[in-house]
This record gives C-alpha cells, sequence and structure tokens, in this order.
C-alpha cells in the first residue's frame, strides 16, 4: 500500500512538471531506504556483540572456576611446604645424635615426613588459548597472564616432579632398609601390639649416618625450598589473574 502511494506521489510531480518535488521525493525514499539499511546492520552488530559478550563471560567463568581451585590447591601446597622444610631442617639436625638422644618426636618426624602429589588444572585455559576462544577476550592484559600461565605451572610441576623422584627413588629405599614400617602403625590400637613388640626393630641412628640418606634430605630440603618460593610466585599469579577476571565480569567473587 505505501509503495503504491509513494509511486502515486512521484507520478503526481511528474505530472505537474516539478521536477525538484520529484527528485527531493526521490531522494528521500532514497535516504530512508539508506537509513533502514543501516539501522538492520547496527541491529544486527547489536546483536552479534550481545552474543560475543555472553560466551565471552562464559569464558571468564570457566576460568575462573579452574583458578579458584588452583588457589584453594596452591594454599595447601604452600602450607603443606612450609611445615615439611621445618621438618627436614629437624632431620638434618638430627644427624649425628646417639640412639638413646633421638627421642619418641625425632622418630615420628622421620617417619612420617612423606610426600603428597600437587595437582594443578590448566585445562580451561589451555582450551581457551588454543582455540578461537582467545580472540573472544577483549582485555590484552588478561590475554598475557592467562598466556604465561600454564608455563608458569609447568615449571612448578617439574620442581614438584624433582622432590617426588628423591622421596620415592632415594629416601624410600633407605628408609624401608633400617626401619620397621611398623612405626607407622599408630601405637593406640591395639590389634598392632604383636607386629609392633615382636617385629624387626628400627635403626633411627644407622639410618640417620647413612650418607645417601643425608643427601637425599638436603636435596630434598634444598628443592621444597624452591618449591615454595616458586608456589608463592603461582599463587600471587593466580590472583592477579582472578581480579581481572572478577573486573571483567563485573562483580566479585569470594578468592
Amino acid at each position: 500500500m505505501l509503495k503504491f502511494f509513494r509511486k502515486q506521489f512521484r507520478l503526481k510531480y511528474l505530472e505537474e512538471g516539478n521536477l525538484k518535488k520529484y527528485f527531493l521525493y526521490a531522494f528521500g525514499e532514497i535516504v530512508l531506504i539508506v537509513i533502514s539499511i543501516l539501522l538492520a546492520w547496527k541491529i544486527n552488530d547489536l546483536n552479534e556483540i550481545r552474543k560475543n559478550k555472553i560466551i565471552e563471560l562464559k569464558i571468564y567463568d570457566s576460568l575462573y572456576e579452574e583458578l579458584d581451585l588452583n588457589m584453594k590447591s596452591l594454599n595447601s601446597a604452600i602450607d603443606q611446604y612450609a611445615n615439611d622444610i621445618v621438618k627436614l631442617e629437624a632431620i638434618v639436625n638430627y644427624v649425628g645424635l646417639p640412639p638413646e638422644q633421638i627421642t619418641p618426636g625425632a622418630k615420628d618426624t622421620i617417619v612420617h615426613n612423606t610426600y603428597r602429589d600437587l595437582n594443578l588444572l590448566d585445562g580451561a585455559l589451555n582450551s581457551v588459548i588454543s582455540t578461537t576462544k582467545f580472540e573472544m577476550i577483549e582485555s590484552n592484559s588478561l590475554k598475557r597472564v592467562i598466556t604465561n600461565y600454564p608455563t608458569e605451572i609447568g615449571v612448578l610441576a617439574i620442581e614438584d616432579a624433582k622432590v617426588k623422584k628423591i622421596v620415592i627413588d632415594d629416601i624410600q629405599p633407605v628408609l624401608e632398609k633400617h626401619l620397621s614400617l611398623a612405626d607407622m602403625l599408630p601405637n593406640e590400637d591395639i590389634k598392632y601390639n604383636a607386629i609392633k613388640r615382636l617385629g624387626a626393630k628400627s635403626e633411627y641412628h644407622l639410618l640417620l649416618q647413612d650418607k645417601k640418606y643425608q643427601n637425599s634430605i638436603v636435596a630434598r630440603l634444598l628443592h621444597t625450598e624452591n618449591l615454595l618460593a616458586l608456589a608463592k610466585k603461582l599463587r600471587s599469579r593466580t590472583q592477579d589473574i582472578v581480579l581481572k577476571l572478577n573486573r571483567e565480569l563485573g562483580y566479585d567473587k569470594d578468592s
């Protein structure tokens, strides 16, 4: 219907010989068409921006969840490393003690100086970095820290693997040579009374005199100190990324 009326107006102006009004009307129609096209493009762009923003926020949220778990693991690991260092320093100071001066507390420290795996996640990070999702992140500063993060996890993992190897390949065999694993059983449980009373006895003084054990404890101490420094650095980096994610998400979460 509107097309019919527009055509009638144009014909009327032509019949009247009013070319100026004809061209003005035609120009007006062209302007309206252009405006309509531009509006359509703008609406389409806004829809794309909205869709991309939704995807971007989902990316941020998945990264946050992964980093939040890493923060918990790092906090626990840092406490563990600090505790391990105290125990290892104590064991170093036990070296040279005569058997009668090796207290039950010292024996307990030697026996229970164990290793615990460090498990940090980088699945969501690698998924973002290695796919087109990475280009959907608008913040360049966030891109930079995210790109470097998996490498920093790798550095910590390498050091952690060195400590694990020392414990499994060096310390544990010497412990099993000189100590009875029955010492690790709880004293208060009566079902272990027989093995504790009649089983082979531990030789703590011989263990502490063993050169391989001494070297292994010192090596573990040095690597654990390095682990602690790396873990603290990575925790700081994780906190930095979490803060940036919070800003991008537009709200704060407890970290």
